[in-house]
This record gives C-alpha cells, structure tokens and sequence, in this order.
C-alpha cells in the first residue's frame, strides 16, 4: 500500500503538500489526520473510488490508515475544495491536454461545458445529472447544477457574464439556449446540430442552404458565412465556420451515421452523409476578435480533452454527489477531474515503465571525472 501510494504521489504537481496548507485544507494536524497524505488518501478513497462517506472510513480504518467519522471526512472534503481544484489545474497543465494552444481573447474567459448521468450505487440509489462548466485552461470547476436524469442539456442552465465564451459540443446547439449566451452578452463557439438549429441568409429570411456553401471549399482551407437564427422573437447573427475532413475521419463519422440509423431502423439521408464530411462550428465573437482558423483551433482544444471528459463521466457514474453543500459538490468534481488526470499520467508512464517497477536517478556526466569522457 505505501509503495502504490508512493508511487501515485510521485505523479502529483511538485509541492503538493505545501499546497494543502496554503489552501487552508490542512492548517493543522487533527485527530488521525496528520499529513496531507492522509488526507488525499481518505478523499479518494470516497471521491475517485465510489465509496460513499460511511464505506471510504470504514475502509480507510480497516487499512490502518485513520480512524475518522463520516461527518468528519465530509467537512474536510468541503474545506478541500481550493485544495483539489488547485491539484486538478497543475496536473492539466502539466498534461498532454494543457498543451492544446488555447487563446482567447483579452477580457474573454473560455468555458467548457458538459453534463453526464451519475448512478448512484446500493439499493437506495438514484439517477441524477450533473451539469458542470469547466473554465480553460485553468480545468477549474465555476459552475454546477444536479438535476434528475431527465434533465436535458441545454446552455439556460449556465449563469452567463459579459466576456463569458461557451464552448460546447452539439449537445448543446439549440436555439434557445444560445440566444440565452447571447442575450447575457456572453459568446459561444459550439458545433452545429444541423437538425435542430436552423439557419437564415444574412440578410434575408430564407433559409441558408449549407450543403451549397459547403461545396464551394476548396481541399482542407477552413471557410466562414454569415448566419442568422430566429429564437426569443429576434434574430441573431453568427458566423458558420467550416472544415471539410480528412478522407478516413469522413468515412468514421459515416459509418457512425450508418450504425446509429441502423440501431433506430431508419434509414439515412444522403444529406446526412454529405454533411458528415464536414466540421460545421457555430461562433459568435465578430471575425476582428477571433478568425475562422482561431475559431476552429478552439473547439479543437475542446475536443482535444474529450478523453479527459470521457474519463471524467466515466468517474461522475461512481458515488453518490453531495447535493446540499456547493462547497462539497465543487470538491467532488474538481476531486474526480484530479483522479481523471491521475489515470492519463498513469497510462502515460505505463508505456515507459521500468521492469523493476520504479525510477532510478539518471547517470552522472562522466565529464571532469578521472578518466571519464
């Protein structure tokens, strides 16, 4: 146990442990808490390992690690949260997808939002779904909400401010919950449903024919038009920004059409393939501020740390999300996005293991050494 402890806490951002003081996450040693990896410890066993608060102590006794209530484990992961979140920034920036070259705008803060169904184990347990906004690069949590598994996935839920740009996949592409960015002021940079969001002429209310506007591109040179769409009794301008894809990425997303029509035994329209060639990205930040090819290297970045998401859903499935504390709640996410970010380092470094298990110093320079080199 100490030593696969040791080992995970060698993957952490460097000063971790000051970090917990700093934070206020352990002022001081109490009672069986007496360091920052006691600590760690006993928040993932709940968060990252699904336990519930009752489950994580009686586990975390049983292994000789500290003899804590559940009350008590709740309120340290509450005070936790800066702690947690501060861990989860580090360890993305440090990550293959803190390296995806995210700019925005001065005075503009990047949001990615998404939402995923929590299970909640035991006989007692229930559905619910979390939606969450993620701010970039930071991969800080600034919003959430707990719904019940029904609840859909729209951008009405996200408190919204002037500057505020949401990135978000086409989940999110309905015409309500853009006009709502809209209308706070905000900006959004999200792909298109081409079935449920559609599109006018500039300057004209007709409809704008994006399989003709698409044809037009040339090879793989991203282009742009102007849009509109009607939503709150008002019309709001965009700018369609387009990529047609690589042969073999085309003919993935066509095959993907085929399966999904298959499972609904429906058939698929020809339109539907043709659109499937292409990258089709709403943006409404004025083209001074943000080029089509910046538009489209944003939502790259969003779909870059999609493993990350992926990662990330697949852990919001274990445990029970607390629902009557933010604090909590923003410390059990940012406690999951760390331990999404643990399993990529891991599988990163699993591909350079040595076979004897752990990291030897490098040699030393032989350089000004009797005899060396």
């Amino acid at each position: 146990m100490a030593e696969e402890w040791e080992l995970l806490a060698s993957f952490l951002p460097a000063e971790w442990r000051e970090l917990a003081r700093e934070t206020g996450a352990m002022r001081r040693a109490s009672g069986e808490i007496t360091s920052p990896d006691v600590l760690l410890q006993l928040l993932l066993l709940h968060v990252a390992s699904g336990l519930s608060l009752k489950q994580a102590t009686a586990r975390a006794q049983a292994q000789g690690l500290a003899a804590v209530s559940d009350v008590a484990l709740l309120k340290r992961l509450r005070s936790s949260e800066p702690w947690l979140g501060e861990l989860a920034r580090r360890m993305f920036e440090a990550s293959r997808f803190g390296r995806t070259g995210v700019h925005v705008p001065e005075s503009h803060r990047l949001r990615a939002v998404d939402a995923t169904t929590v299970q909640e184990p035991g006989a007692t347990g229930t559905d619910w779904r979390i939606h969450y906004s993620l701010s970039l690069p930071e991969m800080r949590c600034d919003f959430y909400e707990v719904s019940d598994a029904r609840g859909g996935e729209t951008c009405k839920r996200i408190p919204v401010e002037e500057g505020d740009i949401i990135l978000a996949d086409r989940g999110y592409c309905h015409r309500e919950g853009v006009a709502h960015v809209l209308q706070a002021k905000g900006d959004v940079i999200v792909r298109l449903s081409s079935t449920g969001f559609p599109l006018l002429e500039e300057k004209a209310e007709v409809p704008f024919d994006i399989l003709a506007h698409l044809r037009l591109l040339v090879g793989h040179e991203p282009a742009e038009w102007p849009v509109r769409f009607a939503a709150r009794g008002e019309l709001w301008p965009l700018r369609l920004c387009a990529i047609r894809k690589s042969r073999s990425a085309a003919e993935r997303a066509k095959e993907k059409a085929l399966r999904r029509a298959s499972k609904r035994q429906a058939a698929v329209r020809p339109e539907t393939l043709e659109l499937a060639e292409y990258i089709l990205v709403l943006v409404s930040l004025p083209v001074e501020l943000l080029s089509v090819a910046e538009a489209l290297e944003l939502y790259r970045a969003r779909w870059q740390i999609e493993l990350c998401f992926k990662r990330l859903k697949s852990l919001f499935g274990l445990g029970h999300v607390p629902k009557r504390s933010d604090a909590s709640a923003r410390a059990w996410i940012e406690g999951k996005l760390l331990t999404a970010l643990l399993i990529e380092r891991l599988i990163d470094e699993a591909k350079l293991f040595s076979p004897w298990g752990f990291e030897i110093a490098p040699p030393q320079s032989l350089e000004g050494v009797p005899g060396g080199a």
